[in-house]
Protein backbone atom coordinates (compact mmCIF):
# COMPACT_ATOMS: atom_id res chain seq x y z
CA UNK A 1 0.00 0.00 0.00
CA UNK A 2 1.23 3.44 -0.91
CA UNK A 3 0.71 6.90 0.50
CA UNK A 4 -2.66 7.48 -1.17
CA UNK A 5 -5.00 5.25 0.85
CA UNK A 6 -8.13 6.18 -1.11
CA UNK A 7 -6.50 5.24 -4.41
CA UNK A 8 -5.36 1.96 -2.84
CA UNK A 9 -8.93 1.21 -1.71
CA UNK A 10 -10.33 1.95 -5.16
CA UNK A 11 -7.64 -0.05 -6.94
CA UNK A 12 -8.10 -3.09 -4.69
CA UNK A 13 -11.87 -3.11 -5.21
CA UNK A 14 -11.53 -2.56 -8.97
CA UNK A 15 -8.95 -5.35 -9.35
CA UNK A 16 -11.08 -7.82 -7.39
CA UNK A 17 -14.12 -6.84 -9.45
CA UNK A 18 -12.28 -7.34 -12.76
CA UNK A 19 -10.94 -10.74 -11.63
CA UNK A 20 -14.43 -11.78 -10.40
CA UNK A 21 -13.26 -12.34 -6.86
CA UNK A 22 -16.09 -12.22 -4.33
CA UNK A 23 -14.05 -10.82 -1.41
CA UNK A 24 -11.47 -8.10 -0.89
CA UNK A 25 -9.35 -7.59 2.20
CA UNK A 26 -8.41 -3.99 3.06
CA UNK A 27 -6.50 -2.59 6.03
CA UNK A 28 -8.88 -0.89 8.45
CA UNK A 29 -8.53 2.87 8.83
CA UNK A 30 -11.08 5.59 9.57
CA UNK A 31 -11.18 6.71 5.93
CA UNK A 32 -11.53 3.14 4.69
CA UNK A 33 -14.35 2.40 7.13
CA UNK A 34 -16.28 5.56 6.15
CA UNK A 35 -15.98 4.90 2.41
CA UNK A 36 -16.95 1.24 2.84
CA UNK A 37 -20.01 2.26 4.91
CA UNK A 38 -21.12 4.50 2.04
CA UNK A 39 -20.59 1.73 -0.53
CA UNK A 40 -22.57 -0.72 1.61
CA UNK A 41 -25.40 1.75 2.21
CA UNK A 42 -25.65 2.61 -1.50
CA UNK A 43 -25.83 -1.07 -2.49
CA UNK A 44 -22.46 -1.52 -4.19
CA UNK A 45 -21.29 -4.07 -1.62
CA UNK A 46 -23.10 -7.11 -0.27
CA UNK A 47 -21.45 -7.46 3.12
CA UNK A 48 -18.62 -6.04 5.24
CA UNK A 49 -17.00 -7.61 8.28
CA UNK A 50 -14.05 -6.69 10.45
CA UNK A 51 -11.28 -9.28 10.72
CA UNK A 52 -8.36 -9.33 13.15
CA UNK A 53 -4.99 -10.94 12.44
CA UNK A 54 -2.60 -10.63 15.37
CA UNK A 55 -2.63 -6.89 16.15
CA UNK A 56 -3.87 -5.70 12.73
CA UNK A 57 -7.49 -5.10 11.79
CA UNK A 58 -8.78 -5.72 8.26
CA UNK A 59 -12.08 -5.12 6.51
CA UNK A 60 -13.31 -8.03 4.41
CA UNK A 61 -15.68 -6.79 1.70
CA UNK A 62 -18.05 -9.03 -0.23
CA UNK A 63 -18.70 -7.62 -3.69
CA UNK A 64 -22.11 -7.67 -5.36
CA UNK A 65 -22.53 -9.19 -8.82
CA UNK A 66 -25.39 -9.19 -11.32
CA UNK A 67 -26.23 -12.49 -12.88
CA UNK A 68 -26.82 -12.56 -16.64
CA UNK A 69 -29.35 -14.82 -18.40
CA UNK A 70 -26.60 -17.07 -19.69
CA UNK A 71 -25.15 -17.50 -16.22
CA UNK A 72 -22.13 -15.25 -16.63
CA UNK A 73 -21.34 -12.57 -14.08
CA UNK A 74 -21.19 -8.89 -14.97
CA UNK A 75 -19.18 -6.42 -13.00
CA UNK A 76 -21.36 -3.78 -11.45
CA UNK A 77 -18.75 -1.44 -10.10
CA UNK A 78 -16.96 1.44 -11.81
CA UNK A 79 -14.72 3.59 -9.64
CA UNK A 80 -12.69 6.66 -10.55
CA UNK A 81 -10.36 8.62 -8.27
CA UNK A 82 -10.74 12.38 -8.79
CA UNK A 83 -8.79 14.32 -6.18
CA UNK A 84 -5.19 13.16 -5.82
CA UNK A 85 -2.46 14.22 -3.40
CA UNK A 86 -0.84 16.21 -6.20
CA UNK A 87 -4.05 17.88 -7.40
CA UNK A 88 -6.87 18.46 -4.95
CA UNK A 89 -10.30 19.09 -6.47
CA UNK A 90 -12.80 21.05 -4.37
CA UNK A 91 -16.41 21.87 -5.10
CA UNK A 92 -19.15 23.84 -3.41
CA UNK A 93 -22.54 22.19 -2.99
CA UNK A 94 -24.01 23.82 -6.11
CA UNK A 95 -21.26 22.57 -8.42
CA UNK A 96 -20.98 18.97 -7.24
CA UNK A 97 -21.20 16.88 -10.43
CA UNK A 98 -24.04 14.42 -11.05
CA UNK A 99 -22.89 11.01 -12.25
CA UNK A 100 -25.17 9.38 -14.85
CA UNK A 101 -27.93 11.84 -14.01
CA UNK A 102 -27.93 10.86 -10.35
CA UNK A 103 -27.57 7.08 -10.82
CA UNK A 104 -23.95 7.10 -9.62
CA UNK A 105 -22.54 8.71 -6.52
CA UNK A 106 -19.79 11.17 -5.75
CA UNK A 107 -17.95 10.69 -2.46
CA UNK A 108 -16.88 13.94 -0.82
CA UNK A 109 -14.73 14.76 2.16
CA UNK A 110 -16.46 17.64 3.93
CA UNK A 111 -16.06 19.48 7.21
CA UNK A 112 -18.74 17.14 8.62
CA UNK A 113 -17.05 13.93 7.48
CA UNK A 114 -17.08 11.76 4.37
CA UNK A 115 -20.48 11.74 2.64
CA UNK A 116 -22.21 11.29 -0.71
CA UNK A 117 -23.16 14.07 -3.10
CA UNK A 118 -26.86 13.84 -2.17
CA UNK A 119 -26.14 14.25 1.54
CA UNK A 120 -23.82 17.19 0.84
CA UNK A 121 -26.45 18.94 -1.29
CA UNK A 122 -29.08 18.43 1.43
CA UNK A 123 -26.78 19.87 4.09
CA UNK A 124 -25.62 22.59 1.66
CA UNK A 125 -21.91 22.02 2.19
CA UNK A 126 -19.12 21.40 -0.29
CA UNK A 127 -15.76 19.73 0.04
CA UNK A 128 -13.04 17.73 -1.65
CA UNK A 129 -14.29 15.42 -4.40
CA UNK A 130 -12.67 12.05 -3.59
CA UNK A 131 -14.11 9.68 -6.21
CA UNK A 132 -16.95 8.79 -8.55
CA UNK A 133 -18.75 5.45 -8.32
CA UNK A 134 -21.30 4.17 -10.83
Amino acid sequence: MGKDTIADIITSIRNADMNRRRTVQLPSTNITENIVKILLREGFLENVRKHRERDNFFLVLTLRYRRNRKGSYKTSLNLKRISTPGLRIYSNYQQIPRILGGMGIVILSTSRGIMTDREARLERIGGEVLCYIW
